[in-house]
């Protein structure tokens, strides 16, 4: 059993989405800041200033006039977290678009591959099969 797991393990696309899942999450830090540091505060430029990120509706209790999303559910309202929600789909969609351009440019590195891995075709030795085919019935015409 130990060494059926090993051997298991010890696969390349094991090892290769292990790296993947490793990469993924370093990617998905920097995806995160690039929509909260940088995405957000232009998107909270044309909403007036305001972090995209915060905007909630209360749907229950009491939050104080103007609080941050932080201190809207500190106080145990019922909050409508839209502005999250928002920026984990903008998340979501830069890395839904930068593994598709990932996933691209990896198919088109394999099919370039296997362009020069296959040979080209070699031109038939001798007559060909249409060759014969009209030799032989011209065989049996003149019979």
């Amino acid at each position: 059993m130990l060494k059926e797991f090993r051997d298991f393990i010890s696969r390349g696309n094991v090892m290769d989405m292990a790296v993947g899942i490793i990469v993924g999450a370093a990617f998905t830090a920097i995806v995160t800041s690039l929509v909260k540091d940088l995405i957000n505060p232009i998107i909270g430029l044309f909403l007036g200033g305001m972090d995209f990120s915060s905007l909630y509706v209360v749907l229950s209790g009491k939050v104080p006039e103007g609080a941050s999303l932080k201190d809207a559910l500190g106080t145990g309202a019922a909050v409508f977290a839209y502005g999250s929600f928002l920026s984990a789909v903008i998340n979501f969609l830069i890395i839904a678009f930068v593994v598709f351009l990932l996933v691209k440019g990896v198919n088109a590195v394999k099919d370039a591959a296997s362009k020069k891995a296959e040979p080209a075709p070699e031109a038939p030795k001798g007559p060909s099969q249409e060759d014969l085919l009209a030799e032989i019935r011209d065989l049996l015409k003149a019979r």
